[in-house]
């Protein structure tokens, strides 16, 4: 296991040239000059050229890439436009900001829906089993934008028990987290309903019932530990469409992290800075992924690492 997390690792660098390129490409075919939206609509022809010479704007395509690569060797992400502070730092203060987020709204995910998805299997076609099948319908359906904004009408305008925006304690976290989560709640309670209802009917589910192992035994401890690995899974790919759905959520509610900062980026066409954040939230999602991957072999002692 420990020489397969090491050749990931390995790998990581050239998944970061690849996804830096292909930003690095987009940023720069997008119709508009970074240079002259960096100086303002006042500035002089002269002010321009001066920026375009200063962030090397001015060679040719593929050095600028060159040189843009070789500063990233060395751990520099380059200057932002518009503040003229290390890229490096904009992210180092907004990132944690975005994995709490992030991390609470896959929590709201797992705790709802994993349980939620296992009261399903075990009575299909009951009641909870039907009334799920509509909020998950609902849940994937409802953009999350726009639960975010009935969410703030209800608890910060009608009940005035939240604030709106900003980061805070766990009073600003409730909104953003369910927000980001609720959809997610439906996908998880889904798999979890479907991989139970499979491993139920295993035999050696109904061994354990007839040797008179108790039915919440059987559920837990037999039943949706087998069920696992398809929920780690979901877990790691889920993972990176949250912190896709979280520069969303921090848009609505204000929350100053790091999906936020790219918006805000990507509007001023700051490119330094939009390349950051993108080889930011990309090394989390492959970091993630290869966790997944490794808690498969403690699930499952069976899987061998080639």
């Amino acid at each position: 296991m420990l020489n397969y997390a090491i050749r990931r690792l390995l790998l990581l660098p050239l998944m970061l040239v690849g996804v830096s390129l292909s930003v690095f490409m987009m940023l720069h075919f997008i119709p508009g000059d970074p240079a002259r939206l960096a100086a303002g609509p006042d500035a002089t022809e002269a002010d321009v050229q001066q920026i375009r010479e200063n962030y090397g704007l001015d060679r040719p395509l593929m050095t600028q890439y060159f040189i843009y690569l070789r500063k990233l060797s060395h751990g520099d992400l380059g200057d932002s436009f518009q503040t003229y502070t290390p890229v490096s730092e904009g992210i180092a203060r907004t990132l944690p900001a975005t994995l709490e987020l992030t991390a609470a709204g896959m929590l709201i995910a797992v705790l709802l829906g994993v349980p939620l998805g296992i009261a399903a299997s075990v009575r299909p076609r009951g009641l909870i089993d039907n009334c799920l099948t509509t909020l998950a319908v609902l849940g994937i359906s409802l953009p999350g934008f726009f639960l975010g904004l009935l969410l703030m009408l209800f608890f910060s305008v009608q009940l005035e028990w939240l604030p709106p925006t900003g980061r805070g304690g766990w009073s600003h976290l409730f909104m953003p987290a369910l927000t980001l989560g609720l959809p997610y709640v439906a996908t998880f309670s889904r798999l979890t309903r479907s991989t139970m209802l499979d491993v139920l009917g295993e035999d050696y589910i109904r061994t354990a019932y007839a040797k008179g192992v108790s039915p919440l035994n059987v559920v837990f401890r037999h039943a949706l530990s087998n069920a696992a690995i398809p929920l780690v899974t979901v877990f790691g790919m889920d993972f990176g469409r949250l912190l896709g759905g979280a520069v969303i959520v921090e848009t609505v509610f204000a929350w100053p992290g790091m999906g936020r900062f790219m918006i805000d980026a990507i509007v001023a066409r700051d490119i330094y800075v939009v390349q950051g954040t993108i080889l930011a939230f990309a090394t989390l999602v492959v970091l993630v992924n290869l966790l997944v991957d490794l808690v498969y072999g403690i699930l499952d002692p069976r899987i061998a690492y080639a």
